[in-house]
């Protein structure tokens, strides 16, 4: 059995946790499986290594800061190479480069376009366990690139998606996927499977158990994952593409984003094409955007919002203001107080009245919306972030506790 395992920064933090990530991947290895280990970087260290960029530059240059922050990764996995040969397991680790995983040159948040996993069958045909950093890859050019927050998550399912493997296990610091995070609401109950789909959604709204990219890819080529604790040895969340129930199913889970920001323009010329004079500068700028609301016009101008990560906001705020005579609105809101709230469930749109739950649930708990998005398979409201602790408690107790 081929096993791909991918352990988040919280897992291999320190030297104690790290020995213990090594005890699992060598239980798995003893067991007689072939595995592949897709580790982060330690704990915060991501997030220190920025900090010290910004101590030298306030605004880096992408490609200097993919080069500053893979060492991270590269770190994690030579300490997790030793432990398990020090258990006498034969292992090796590999950067990003060395098993040729090709991408975009997007800096930040690049999309990986190959994988040439010739290095890592000569390796695992001399029964070594092959430990790959996460996060990164190498474009044309040569030059090291990452993959974006959560990148660990696709580099792992893209190796077992290329390697064709029985299962790709995700370990984090929870036991699996839960109706919501339990560190927010108590009484979150863990779900023994989900749907692709589900999942997917559940990880654009801002649950961080899985990138959403991976649980993309996931779906793409139908790779069997499992999300569990590598703190407790239990039986974790199966993350597939149909669910026992599922058309009966109202609601999977309660997912929350903070990392979002509201851009307003007021007074848009309300006529043809104004809507893609705005996002093409966005485009362009390589800017996602999330949430839209279109005002009606009124005399002759008209007002667009929309939600856009909170760490573009800088960025999207000066494109647009050098775009302001070219696109025609009179001034631009900004704001990054704000928080997106869903609801996700396969079964939503053959059951009337989820919504109107939720909003019953809001109303009750005396939280404004200020935005709304509907799908198939999910509801998402804009609203404060000061009110959103009592915003999620509130719907979960409506949709799973009453």
């Amino acid at each position: 059995m081929l096993i791909v395992q991918k352990f988040g920064g919280s897992s291999v933090a320190d030297t104690a946790k790290l020995r213990r990530v090594a005890g699992i991947i060598a239980d798995a290895k003893n067991a007689g499986n072939d595995v592949i280990v897709v580790l982060s970087a330690q704990g915060d260290t991501t997030d220190d290594l920025i900090a010290k960029a910004h101590e030298i530059s306030p605004e880096p240059t992408r490609r200097d800061l993919d080069m500053l922050m893979v060492t991270g990764e590269q770190i994690s996995i030579s300490l997790c190479a030793m432990a398990l040969q020090e258990m006498g397991v034969p292992a090796i680790s590999l950067l990003g480069w060395q098993v040729r995983l090709r991408t975009s040159s997007d800096y930040g948040s690049a999309r990986i376009r190959s994988l040439d996993t010739e290095r890592i069958r000569q390796e695992l045909d001399q029964g070594k366990v092959v430990l790959v950093a996460g996060f990164q890859g190498v474009n044309r050019r040569g030059d090291m690139t990452t993959l974006g927050r959560g990148g660990s998550d696709t580099t792992a399912v893209a190796i077992a998606a290329k390697m064709h493997a029985d299962l790709c296990q995700i370990y984090t610091d929870v036991e699996g996927v839960y109706t919501a995070d339990p560190r927010l609401v108590p009484t979150a109950k863990k779900l023994k499977e989900i749907t692709y789909d589900e999942m997917l959604e559940l990880a654009s709204m801002g649950a961080q158990v899985l990138h959403n990219r991976s649980v993309e890819l996931a779906k793409r080529y139908g790779v069997p994952m499992e999300v569990l604790s590598s703190y407790v040895r239990k039986p974790g969340t199966i993350v597939k593409e149909v669910t026992k129930g599922m058309e009966e199913t109202k609601i999977s889970g309660i997912a929350r984003d903070d990392k979002i920001a509201r851009i307003a323009l007021v007074g848009l010329k309300d006529e043809p094409g104004i809507a893609y004079k705005v996002f093409r500068v966005l485009a362009r700028e390589k800017i996602n955007v999330d949430l839209i609301l279109q005002s009606i016009g009124r005399g002759n101008t008209k007002d667009i919002s929309f939600t856009i990560p909170k760490s573009e906001l800088e960025h999207a705020g000066k494109a647009l203001s050098a775009e302001q005579d070219a696109i025609g609105f009179e001034h631009i809101n900004v704001t990054d107080k704000i928080c997106k709230l869903s609801v996700v469930g396969a079964g939503m749109i053959n059951r009337p009245g989820v919504a109107s739950l939720m909003f019953e649930a809001l109303a009750a708990a005396q939280v404004n919306i200020h935005m709304i998005s509907t799908s198939e398979i999910k509801i998402s409201v804009l609203i404060d972030q000061e009110a959103a602790d009592v915003a999620m408690r509130a719907v979960h107790k409506k949709f799973f506790e009453e």
